[in-house]
């Protein structure tokens, strides 16, 4: 079964619009984890504008499931993975005021330099992952980097979802098949939610994870967070 991996940056939106800890993200990680969630996934930004590298310890010492860091591999970065060596590093080309991931890499125009990062992660036993654009020569850059998976960034997908499944999902199914014949894992994120989650993964059965965030905390305001996890799950069964 597809791995849900539930992303806790809009948790600490809501704690940093107030200072002090509520909600407390570890907390909340921690029944995310209760409720049945597989992973946690964090993105801490420069400007710690929602999850701080403080919580990424924080976090790494309590978490039973895997622990997912998405980021920009600038230096500061790259020394948080080194330190905490998370089960998964997600490699992410945010520009540092980029209010979310709205691009994927270009792993041709960038090969020497996600192969070194890529180095330097894997041998400290961490799974490297990077994040592209459904489309097959930048799938195919990604195992020349020495990734061991794609995250596919799925905002056009969802975009399109409403209008023609078909049509959408199209180019991710393509992406995938290149995906599987290179070797690498297939993780999706970004704007998949209780209306689009299911058909993803029964078109592309065999993704590994799927990183879900903004919609399951807006979810979860009407839902409740254990229901919301849940319903979440239940899209990945198939």
């Amino acid at each position: 079964m597809t791995k849900l991996s539930v992303n806790i940056n809009k948790i600490a939106v809501v704690r940093n619009s107030r200072g002090g800890n509520r909600p407390d993200v570890v907390r909340a990680a921690l029944d995310i984890e209760r409720f049945g969630a597989d992973g946690i996934t964090v993105h801490p930004r420069p400007d710690a504008r929602h999850i701080r590298y403080d919580d990424v310890r924080a976090l790494k010492r309590v978490l039973a499931t895997e622990f997912n860091i998405e980021g920009n591999p600038i230096d500061s970065f790259v020394a948080l993975v080194e330190e905490v060596r998370p089960t998964q590093v997600t490699l992410v080309p945010d520009a540092a005021d980029a209010v979310t991931s709205n691009a994927g890499w270009n792993t041709v125009a960038h090969l020497g330099f996600l192969q070194t990062v890529c180095e330097r992660f894997k041998r400290l036993g961490i799974r490297v992952s990077i994040f592209v654009d459904p489309v097959a020569e930048m799938v195919r850059g990604a195992a020349a980097c020495g990734a061991d998976r794609v995250e596919l960034y799925t905002e056009a997908y969802a975009r399109g979802y409403a209008a023609d499944p078909a049509r959408a999902i199209a180019p991710y199914a393509a992406a995938a098949e290149e995906a599987r014949r290179c070797g690498l894992g297939l993780n999706a994120g970004h704007d998949l939610d209780l209306e689009n989650l299911r058909y993803f993964v029964e078109c592309i059965p065999w993704t590994d994870e799927v990183s879900i965030g903004h919609a399951l905390v807006c979810d979860a305001l009407y839902l409740g967070l254990e229901n919301t996890v849940g319903l979440y799950k239940r899209c990945l069964h198939r």
